[in-house]
């Protein structure tokens, strides 16, 4: 039976262009913790709309350039390069079909060089790419600073632990790329079998997505387990005019959502919500469905960092919280790998999490 789908959910959004406000701190902390989802105002980041505006432009370009150019360069098993059509599956349990999409990794840039090989079409923009990842890390810090603020630890208790210039990190910045192949007289078509991304939960600490207007698809899993689309502008429908993508480019509030680890690392006091990119209903009408583009960056902690659960009072009595009532601990993470980080057990390394999230999510054997 074909699951659940509700009214859009409507997130907070934050403004964090004062990190050290502990009232925003609070706020952002609330979000984590009951939704796992919040939008950060963009006004109080370091980027322009012309710094996103050009990171989509040189996404569209890769991923329209021939398929030949694009094998050069891969996936491999660090998680680096071009995964085709149907090469990931983030559900395995319940897709019929690998994802619907394609997608390109970075790693990490260091002195503003890329630290794997880069196809034709990108090796141009190194410098502006590389530019481009260090906002997003900045951005992280930001929010991973509010977010310790609100646990009440030390200011800077994550963010030196997701300094890369302390040792490697997973940190990812990912371009994505989901064609407009769904046809309405596809009568096999299943809305939560033939997905663009199918349910998983984010494996790092904190992600940060970045959406076009008019390119709608992503859905939360609600607590009541039905699906909840979100709209790629906080206050309207889950949909928009596809018209306006074509007009002067908007630049969305950032959608930032709790990973596994951050989860884990706090006892599962912050959400690590479910969530996929489906066909939204609005194209499935549309006699002129469009592709949808998105830029996300995934933020992880130092490789070698032990994910023992954060000194903070709130973490301490959400697990005493726990213990009291007899709630079992549930295991976090939900997808291709999951289940591996049970509170209680052995401390794992941020990169052996990673890792042991990874090899289930290809189709190749690592």
């Amino acid at each position: 039976m074909e699951e659940t789908v509700g009214s859009s959910i409507q997130l907070p959004v934050v403004d964090i262009s004062n990190p050290n406000d502990s009232v925003v701190g609070k706020e952002m902390l609330d979000a984590a913790t009951q939704y796992g989802f919040f939008y950060v105002n963009t006004k109080g980041t370091d980027f322009t709309a012309d710094d996103v505006k050009k990171a989509f432009g040189m996404s569209k370009d890769f991923f329209m350039s021939p398929i030949e150019e694009k094998a050069t360069c891969s996936i491999q098993p660090n998680n680096h390069g071009w995964s085709g059509m149907h090469i990931e599956t983030l559900d395995p349990e319940h897709q019929r079909t690998g994802d619907f999409k394609e997608a390109f990794n970075f790693g990490e840039f260091k002195n503003g060089k890329a630290q794997q090989p880069l196809p034709p079409t990108l090796a141009p923009h190194e410098p502006e790419i590389s530019h481009f990842s260090d906002l997003c890390l900045n951005t992280c810090n930001r929010i991973l600073t509010l977010l310790a603020l609100g646990l009440g630890i030390p200011n800077d208790f994550f963010s030196t632990r997701h300094d890369p210039h302390q040792g490697p990190t997973s940190c990812t910045l990912r371009y994505l790329y989901y064609p407009s192949i769904f046809s309405p007289s596809t009568s096999s078509y299943k809305h939560d079998k033939d997905v663009r991304a199918g349910s998983h939960s984010d494996y790092g600490s904190i992600t940060l997505l970045f959406q076009r207007p008019g390119q709608p698809g992503l859905e939360i899993r609600t607590p009541e387990g039905s699906w909840a689309p979100v709209p790629v502008q906080p206050g309207q429908a889950s949909s928009a005019d596809p018209s306006q993508v074509e007009g002067e480019f908007e630049f969305p509030p950032i959608l930032v959502n709790i990973g596994d680890l951050l989860s884990y690392w706090t006892d599962g006091l912050l959400k690590s919500t479910v969530h996929r990119v489906v066909f939204p209903l609005s194209e499935q009408r549309s006699p002129n469905p469009q592709d949808r583009y998105s830029i996300v960056f995934f933020c992880h902690p130092l490789d070698s960092t032990e994910l023992v659960p954060v000194p903070s009072d709130l973490v301490t009595a959400y697990r005493q919280q726990r213990k009291e009532s007899g709630t079992q601990d549930e295991k976090i993470g939900f997808g291709g790998g999951a289940g591996n980080l049970e509170p209680g057990k052995r401390a794992l390394t941020a990169y052996e999490h990673l890792m042991s999230r990874l090899s289930a999510t290809y189709s190749f054997k690592r």
